[in-house]
């Protein structure tokens, strides 16, 4: 056929992309996946979010309703939830603060959001994503590290500080429990700092795997997110 490589494939998703509510895939879909991503991550209700969006989100985004998206999947919400129009109404109603701050600096994508986040209890998360159209996202900082996974495979992150020893614990509980490691990607801030760990597994990693990576000396902290499709 014209216009397609010899063994290329597309798939319908593809060609159709999410469903949705909102104009836009990029700045609609991908901005409330961007959301509930983050909400995953912090493991609790957000009390309170800060968020500064980049590029086309800062330019366009209010036009395009991605500020109400990014808000409605803090409340959890899906793409597809007729409730996302009403999603700042339903935050201050639930007790969400949120303020929004519109960047003129580059970033890594022109579709770009940073959030900052504090849960109920006290506990917080930065994260910085992209939205790459049709819905797809990429998480491309955590906590200040480097990061790049999409949250549609189960993800196991571990941030530890860099020493020896702490990529065998994870690779070997995984061995034990019986979960497949499906890709892994190690970050650090600089030699004997910061580090991270991310994985994305082919099934759930159980939580008693997760609670003793948690108590493992060096490891200062433990996230695992389902798949997307399981949340």
């Amino acid at each position: 056929m014209p216009g397609f490589e010899k063994g290329s494939a597309m798939n319908l998703f593809d060609i159709l992309g999410p469903v949705m509510v909102g104009p836009s895939s990029s700045h609609t879909a991908g901005a409330v996946r961007i959301g509930r991503t983050a909400r995953r991550l912090l493991g609790e209700t957000p009390a309170r979010a800060a968020i500064t969006l980049y590029g086309s989100f800062a330019a366009t985004g209010s036009g395009h309703g991605t500020d109400r998206a990014l808000v409605a999947g803090l409340l959890g919400m899906q793409p597809d939830d007729e409730r996302i129009a009403q999603s700042f109404e339903l935050a201050r109603g639930a007790g969400l603060d949120f303020a929004f701050t519109l960047s003129r600096l580059a970033a890594e994508h022109p579709n770009t959001a940073h959030l900052h986040l504090t849960g109920q209890s006290g506990k917080t998360l930065g994260m910085t994503a992209c939205s790459l159209g049709g819905g797809r996202i990429m998480v491309v900082e955590m906590n200040g590290l480097r990061a790049n996974f999409s949250g549609d495979l189960p993800t196991l992150i571990v941030q530890n500080r860099d020493q020896p020893g702490h990529v065998c614990d994870v690779t070997g509980m995984l061995a034990h429990k019986g979960v497949n490691i499906a890709t892994m990607q190690l970050y650090r801030d600089h030699p004997g700092g910061n580090a991270v760990m991310i994985i994305e597994t082919d099934k759930t990693v159980p939580q008693d795997g997760i609670a003793w990576l948690e108590r493992s000396e060096g490891i200062t902290r433990v996230t695992f997110i389902d798949s997307e499709k399981e949340a």
